[in-house]
């Protein structure tokens, strides 16, 4: 009987709901996602007709793109972005500039010249600022628009000088994009080209609202809120609001659900159940806490919950996908994967279930991914043992019954991203005092504030806004971030006609560092390669990435390496790595090290000591390289990546946001420090 697998892909497409009061996003990653995603994601898989996938689009998203239908009245960053410099304020032009040096530099700045000279100046001509402009929205542009839009090819070809109708062009252009994509995905759905799922309404961590004690019924280590409160009825309102919205959008009714950060519990699952859904999925941790067994093959097979169908996706195979084929040529990482997921094809016709962020991945690759995506879509098409499927398509499949399901999610398995640190926990416990001043008014709210208070409340119950606050995830937005949720509930008080408390002028963010996760070199450094600190002394002024801090809109599986000590003197470059050392020196790891500019790799065994090539290894508490500088030829610039395998399967790349960069003719004059 010959083996096959079937591969069913859930890209999930989400932005949290920027809406103020007023209904003017505040934020542009929705129209910097939907020119370059949204619909680059789809169409690139339209090229290979014998490739199926589901998309999940979240109900804050679906009603954000409609908005783009008038840019200009719904969009705070295009109303700035469209007037000339001069007619900004000193505070609209910082805002404006910090966004644009967002952009992801190795990928997205630097590939465009004009961009890339800009992005080093220090201060803007009128005309200077102008151009800056323009090249941050090419740079965001996505390669269907690059190669069929008459517009941004142009403009990418002039480079600099544009004017303001060279602006005007622009927004029109890429405005009347953006109102193609949700038509091209109810297209794509009528001809069963792919599935589409969604979220509860606004992307809210459903069991917690339900029932705060999962936060510690997940991981008993997890400090909850205080005084929690039950927003189930809320919960149901969030299923409820986007099965309309949906089949407002695509005119059918939905089938299936992606929790919002696959975080699932039995209450929940009633919910869907009872609003007819048929779907879900979470992660393979859920299922390994539920079975009490966490043998991998258990996961290649779909399970029913009380008469729902439950999903479990491959959790490493994901990541690979997410986070480390962004490192490799497209035709390595392509052959990698398909040699990790040959061994699982079976008689049985087992079923893989990949499932990731649909969006926010593909930045860090070269070319928004294309290169990677038309290579690997090909060679999967042309795999006789390999069929890929909609989620929807499932279903008539045989399930395996489960008796129980653990509360958790897609991270860790549990719910500590989103509760725990006093910031997050903070959060939950200004929205219950909301909840509990709403309800012990006393005199009549009008029928529209009531609507819009409770529009409020589903809006403040977000996962994205807990994501951000703690010390586990970084971004430079996080002071917009925390004033999104905070207003809400102020609106609340407002539409009460009740004097906010003071409490919710005050940020939730206490003395946040964005750059907190990187520090780099301060001087050149002198240690023992023994495996342990030896010296207080040995490693001051070495540089330090936080690797369990590094990811922002995504998160991944950490790996063993928690810290990653580095520097260099006259001679050699020194790496330390720290974190699950125990893990790390499990028999039979492997380090792979790249040096980007030699395009050179070494293999390193953990367990040796010294390499032919000079390279020192020592582990003891920690995992300590020592790297002659003359493996770098005459590189004044070095950049390098690891790699650590365990049983031929890649658990880390590091460092997790790109390349560890060394400038090895650093003479640190201007790097004083006490």
């Amino acid at each position: 009987m010959s083996k096959t697998i079937k591969l069913a892909f859930l890209w999930h497409m989400h932005q949290p709901d920027y809406r103020d009061a007023e209904g003017i996003m505040k934020m542009p990653w929705v129209f910097l996602h939907a020119i370059k995603d949204y619909y680059d994601m789809p169409w690139i898989l339209t090229q290979f007709p014998q490739m199926k996938a589901t998309f999940n689009l979240t109900p804050s998203l679906i009603e954000q793109l409609k908005l783009y239908a008038n840019p200009l009245e719904n969009d705070y960053f295009l109303q700035l972005w469209s007037r000339y410099p001069s007619e900004l304020s000193f505070d609209e032009k910082e805002w404006l500039i910090k966004i644009y040096k967002s952009a992801i530099y190795n990928t997205m700045i630097k590939p465009l010249p004009r961009f890339n000279e800009l992005f080093h100046l220090q201060t803007y001509t009128d005309d200077e600022l102008n151009d800056l402009q323009i090249q941050y929205l090419l740079s965001w542009c996505g390669n269907y628009l690059r190669l069929n839009n008459d517009t941004v090819k142009m403009l990418l070809q002039k480079e600099r000088d544009y004017s303001y109708e060279d602006k005007k062009s622009l927004l029109h252009a890429l405005s009347s994009f953006v109102g193609e994509i949700l038509p091209f995905y109810s297209s794509l759905l009528q001809k069963g080209a792919i599935s589409i799922s969604t979220t509860p309404y606004f992307h809210p961590i459903l069991p917690l609202l339900i029932n705060m004690d999962n936060v510690q019924k997940s991981n008993i280590h997890t400090k909850p809120p205080k005084n929690p409160l039950s927003f189930k009825a809320d919960a149901v309102k969030h299923v409820q609001r986007a099965i309309v919205l949906y089949k407002e959008t695509f005119g059918v009714d939905p089938v299936g659900f992606w929790p919002a950060e696959g975080a699932v519990d039995e209450e929940s699952v009633a919910i869907y159940k009872e609003e007819g859904i048929e779907w879900i999925a979470t992660d393979e941790a859920i299922l390994f806490k539920s079975l009490d067994n966490d043998t991998k093959a258990n996961i290649y097979q779909p399970y029913d919950i009380d008469g729902l169908f439950i999903a479990f996706r491959d959790h490493g195979l994901s990541d690979l996908l997410g986070f480390d084929y962004r490192f490799k040529p497209a035709g390595k990482a392509v052959e990698h994967f398909i040699s990790s997921i040959e061994p699982l094809a079976s008689p049985d016709n087992d079923t893989i279930f990949i499932i990731l962020d649909g969006e926010n991945a593909w930045e860090y690759y070269p070319d928004n991914a294309y290169p990677f995506f038309m290579q690997f879509y090909k060679r999967l098409s042309e795999l006789s043992w390999c069929k890929t499927v909609c989620m929807d398509e499932l279903l008539k499949d045989e399930r395996v019954e489960l008796d129980s399901l653990t509360p958790g999610s897609w991270i860790n398995g549990d719910f500590s991203t989103w509760s725990g640190h006093v910031e997050k926990n903070r959060a939950w416990e200004l929205l219950f005092q909301t909840r509990r001043d709403v309800d012990n008014c006393t005199y009549e709210i009008s029928q529209e504030n009531k609507k819009e208070i409770e529009n409020n409340f589903l809006a403040a119950e977000c996962s994205d806004w807990f994501w951000w606050y703690g010390d586990d995830h970084f971004t430079e937005f996080a002071a917009e971030f925390d004033s999104i949720f905070r207003k809400h509930l102020i609106s609340i008080y407002n539409l009460l006609q009740i004097q906010p408390p003071s409490y919710l002028y005050e940020s939730i963010i206490k003395h946040k560092n964005t750059s907190s996760y990187i520090l780099k070199p301060q001087s050149p450094i002198y240690p023992k390669i023994d495996g342990k600190t030896s010296s207080f002394f040995e490693w001051v002024g070495c540089g330090v990435v936080h690797e369990n801090r590094s990811f922002s809109t995504m998160d991944k599986e950490r790996g063993p390496v928690e810290k990653i000590r580095y520097g260099h003197n006259e001679t050699m470059v020194y790496i330390a790595f720290d974190g699950d050392i125990a893990r790390l020196s499990k028999k039979g790891t492997v380090l792979e090290l790249i040096i980007e500019e030699l395009s050179e790799s070494i293999t390193l065994g953990l367990e040796t000591e010294k390499h032919p090539s000079g390279i020192v290894l020592c582990t003891d508490t920690s995992f300590e390289i020592a790297l002659p500088k003359t493996l770098f030829a005459k590189i004044q610039t070095v950049h390098l990546r690891f790699e650590i395998e365990q049983d031929g399967k890649m658990i880390q790349t590091l460092p997790g946001f790109e390349a560890l960069e060394l400038k090895l003719n650093e003479d640190y004059s201007n790097s004083w420090f006490v």
